[in-house]
């Protein structure tokens, strides 16, 4: 056959298989052979990826926090602001409740009055002649406020806020001595006492009685007072810008 297919000059046909040349690519490989398939392959396979990723976080936010009587459904975020809210509600109250502001370290503030100021480096030249303490032929600076009665009589001293009484003694100078030591590095001092009624490590309350008004060495020409002292960080300060208005 096909040597009379070469003298008739005709070319011998593709053998077929049902009815198909053999040799006849498929369609698959043919769409396979084209070069954007891949590409595009890639392409829609990244947005199938990136779709289910975005689906799975919208709906990971929400919560099934709901009020089945009102039928809300509250979302993550809102369900977290709202507690953030309410906690943050009542640990500022909490911080609020503890923090105690300065009162008068007497029974009875409207009884007493300064009668030698604190020495401050800043003020005028009266009123720091007024703020020195003699002692024999020595002048020292007030680092505290000397308070007392206009009739002289003795009265009971408070503590100006609550804390920790780290010393009590007798000195011969400023007689007897009470220091509480309270948070945010304050300490304060009570000189010129009698009748101490606290001990060293003892807790005191704000307000709490720790002893009575008397007199010392140091400034015996005061007669009956306290001597008051307010220390932040270790310095000296003017009592009067802690102390209320009476």
């Amino acid at each position: 056959m096909n040597e009379q297919n070469k003298k008739t000059g005709q070319e011998e046909t593709p053998k077929t298989t049902q009815g198909v040349p053999a040799s006849q690519p498929s369609s698959w490989k043919r769409a396979m052979s084209k070069r954007w398939v891949f590409p595009a392959a890639y392409i829609a396979a990244a947005g199938i990826i990136l779709t289910l990723v975005w689906v799975y976080q919208g709906t990971g936010d929400k919560t099934l926090n709901s009020d089945p009587a009102s039928g809300v459904v509250e979302t993550g975020a809102s369900a977290g602001t709202e507690e953030t809210a309410v906690n943050g509600e009542q640990e500022s109250v909490e911080v609020v409740a503890k923090s105690e502001n300065f009162v008068w370290p007497v029974a009875v503030p409207s009884e007493i009055s300064v009668v030698k100021p604190f020495y401050d480096n800043e003020a005028s030249s009266e009123e720091h002649e007024a703020a020195m303490v003699q002692y024999n032929d020595t002048f020292i600076p007030n680092t505290g406020v000397d308070l007392a009665r206009g009739d002289n009589k003795t009265f009971e001293v408070k503590a100006a806020l609550g804390g920790k009484v780290t010393r009590v003694e007798q000195n011969p100078l400023t007689g007897q001595v009470v220091e509480i030591t309270h948070s945010d590095n304050l300490k304060t001092v009570y000189q010129s006492l009698a009748d101490v009624k606290v001990k060293q490590d003892d807790e005191v309350k704000q307000g709490e009685a720790i002893a009575s008004a008397g007199v010392n060495e140091l400034e015996k020409t005061l007669g009956n007072h306290l001597h008051f002292e307010v220390y932040e960080d270790g310095q000296p300060v003017n009592p009067q810008g802690y102390l209320p208005e009476k």
